[in-house]
C-alpha cells in the first residue's frame, strides 16, 4: 500500500528526471547530427534536368500529339505532326516541274545532235568547195555560200549548246524545290531530340501554332544536376571533377555526383536557398552533376525538383563518414 503513495509524493521528481533525460538525449542527437568530418562541407538545393521545349519550325495546324506529361520517350520517337495536305500538294506539283525539266533537257540533247550533224555537213561541203574553187571548178560566189552556211550552222549548234546548260540548270532547280519541299515535309513530323521524360504538354490537336510554337518540354534524365551556394572560405577550396555525395530526403542513400561548375564571382543568395549563417549574403554558385551510370538504374527515382544536400570535399583527403549527418 506504500508503494502507490510513493510514486505520488515523488512524482513531480520523476517528471523532472525524465524530462532532463529527455533534453539531454534530444541534445546529444543534435550535436551529433551536426558534426560532420574535417575536410567536408554542404549546402542545400534541388534536383534540376535540361529541359528542352521541342517546337515547330512551320506555322500550321497541330494534327496529333502522341504523348503525354510523364511519359518516357525515345530519340527520335515521333511526338507530334502538323497538317500536311497544302504540303503534299506542293511537292507534287515539284515534282511534276522536275518531271517535265527533264524531258526538256532530254529534248535539248536531242536537237543538240541534229545541230552537230547539220554543223559537220557544212563543214564538209565548205571544205570540198574549198578544194574545187583552187581548180577553177565552182566560183567564188559558191565558196562564199558554204563559208556562210558554214557559219549559220555553228551559230546554231552554239545556240543549243547553251540551251543544254540552261536546260540542265532548270532541272536541278527543280530538284533543289523538291528537295527543299521534301525536308518543309520532314519538319511537319516533330521527333524527340533526346531520350527522356515529358515534362509539360502545351498544345493539343487542333491548335494552329505559329512558328517556334513549343508543343511539349522534355527532360533530360541523363543530365541532372543540383546547384548550392557556399562561402567564399569554402567554394575556393572546390575543384572542378572533385567528388560529390548528395543526400535526398526521399532516398536513404547517397546518391554519387561530381563537380562540374564552380562561379568565378560571388553573387547575392537566393531567397529560396538556406544558408548556415544568414549574415552571409555574398555566396558562390557551386553545381554538382548526379553521375550518369547511377542515373541509369536509379532514373525513375531521381525526379526534378527533389530536396536534398550536397556534401562536397574541400580537402582531397577528406574521407567520407560512414553515416551522413541529418541535415
Amino acid at each position: 500500500m506504500s508503494s502507490p503513495s510513493f510514486f505520488r509524493r515523488n512524482l513531480p521528481w520523476i517528471f523532472l528526471c525524465l524530462l532532463g533525460a529527455s533534453t539531454a538525449s534530444g541534445y546529444w542527437y543534435y550535436h551529433r547530427s551536426e558534426k560532420l568530418p574535417a575536410g567536408l562541407v554542404y549546402g542545400n538545393g534541388r534536383l534540376e534536368a535540361t529541359e528542352i521545349d521541342i517546337a515547330t519550325k512551320l506555322a500550321g495546324r497541330l494534327d496529333s500529339v502522341t504523348v503525354h506529361e510523364g511519359d518516357d520517350v525515345q530519340r527520335g520517337q515521333l511526338v507530334a505532326t502538323l497538317t500536311l495536305e497544302e504540303l503534299q500538294a506542293q511537292l507534287r506539283g515539284a515534282q511534276a516541274q522536275a518531271q517535265q525539266a527533264r524531258e526538256n533537257a532530254k529534248a535539248v540533247r536531242a536537237s543538240v545532235a541534229s545541230a552537230e550533224s547539220q554543223q559537220h555537213l557544212a563543214q564538209l561541203t565548205h571544205n570540198r568547195m574549198a578544194k574545187l574553187i583552187s581548180k577553177n571548178f565552182v566560183s567564188k560566189d559558191q565558196l562564199d555560200q558554204t563559208q556562210s552556211a558554214l557559219q549559220v550552222a555553228q551559230a546554231a549548234l552554239n545556240v543549243v549548246r547553251n540551251q543544254i546548260q540552261e536546260a540542265d540548270a532548270a532541272v536541278a532547280a527543280a530538284d533543289a524545290n523538291v528537295d527543299a519541299l521534301s525536308s518543309t515535309l520532314q519538319d511537319t513530323r516533330l521527333t524527340a531530340p533526346i531520350a527522356g521524360r515529358i515534362l509539360y504538354r502545351l498544345a493539343e490537336p487542333g491548335e494552329v501554332l505559329a512558328a517556334g510554337g513549343k508543343v511539349v518540354t522534355l527532360l533530360d534524365l541523363n543530365d541532372v544536376t543540383m546547384s548550392v551556394y557556399l562561402p567564399a572560405a569554402d567554394a575556393g577550396k572546390i575543384t572542378l571533377g572533385s567528388t560529390a555525395k548528395i543526400m535526398l530526403d526521399a532516398l536513404p542513400d547517397p546518391v554519387p555526383a561530381k563537380v562540374v561548375f564552380v562561379s568565378p564571382r560571388a553573387q547575392f543568395t537566393p531567397k529560396e536557398v538556406e544558408t548556415r549563417n544568414e549574415r552571409e549574403k555574398l555566396m558562390f554558385r557551386i553545381k554538382v552533376k548526379v553521375e550518369p551510370s547511377w542515373l541509369a538504374t536509379h532514373a525513375t527515382q531521381a525526379k526534378p525538383g527533389m530536396p536534398g544536400v550536397v556534401y562536397l570535399q574541400t580537402d582531397a583527403n577528406a574521407k567520407w563518414p560512414a553515416v551522413f549527418p541529418v541535415r
